[in-house]
């Protein structure tokens, strides 16, 4: 029996994501989910599935072996020596990389004093990103909702502007923070997708971007946030 759908089920859950979300993220019916849930992943989807949510085809397939991929691990193993203090256990912590937050005066980044979000070293290493070209901001609207949900904590590379399909960056829009999916279409096109839009995309040409102020800041390699409220 093909359970891959039972587990397709609990990373969804896991991510907070409803079937219908999640079919309109993928631009698929949600009868194509609940298929998916029922008879199983189809084979041709499944490494798409695996590197989306982050886990091994394997155990999404069968359920067997890891589920995270072994630098998904290491990311964020401990890496510092342990410290010893007489009488208790050691604890190992792993070291910390402090990424400054920043937010958009006159159209210019300015980062804010004292505020910052630690992040494990390990973390930056793993993806090759600068620890001098990470920032932290917060996220403007609600475009990506549910998968990035509004006033959400974005960590940003800013070395990294190069479009690579399916990605999410940050953008400056006539001084203005964008946050978007983007893809590159017929002669340097520039396609800005949002999840919580179905079948709408932006697009600008080299010159209306230049015309626009229109400029990629960096790629967005995390996100997180509080829920607003406890479940009733």
């Amino acid at each position: 029996m093909n359970r891959s759908g039972e587990r397709l089920k609990a990373l969804l859950r896991e991510c907070g994501l409803t079937p219908s979300d999640f079919a309109a993220q993928r631009r698929v019916t949600s009868q194509h989910i609940n298929n998916w849930f029922t008879r199983g992943i189809p084979i041709a989807r499944l490494d798409e599935m695996a590197e989306l949510f982050c886990v091994q085809r394997r155990w999404l397939q069968t359920g067997e072996g890891p589920k995270h991929p072994h630098s998904f691990l290491r990311m964020y193993a401990p890496q510092s020596t342990p410290v010893e203090t007489p009488g208790l256990p050691s604890i190992s912590h792993p070291p910390l990389v402090q990424v400054p937050f920043n937010e958009l005066r006159n159209g210019q980044l300015v980062a804010i004093d004292h505020h910052c979000l630690a992040m494990p070293a390990s973390a930056l290493e793993a993806l090759a990103v600068p620890e001098d070209k990470a920032i932290c901001m917060t996220m403007p609207a609600a475009n990506m909702a549910p998968w990035i949900p509004r006033d959400a904590i974005l960590a940003i590379d800013l070395s990294f502007t190069r479009v690579v399909d399916g990605e999410i960056y940050a953008l400056l829009h006539n001084g203005r923070l964008r946050v978007n999916s983007l893809s590159l279409g017929h002669r340097g096109t520039l396609c800005l997708h949002s999840h919580n839009l179905r079948e709408i995309v932006e697009r600008y040409t080299p010159l209306q971007r230049d015309a626009q102020k229109l400029e990629i800041l960096g790629w967005v390699f995390h996100w997180s946030h509080y829920r607003q409220r406890r479940p009733d």
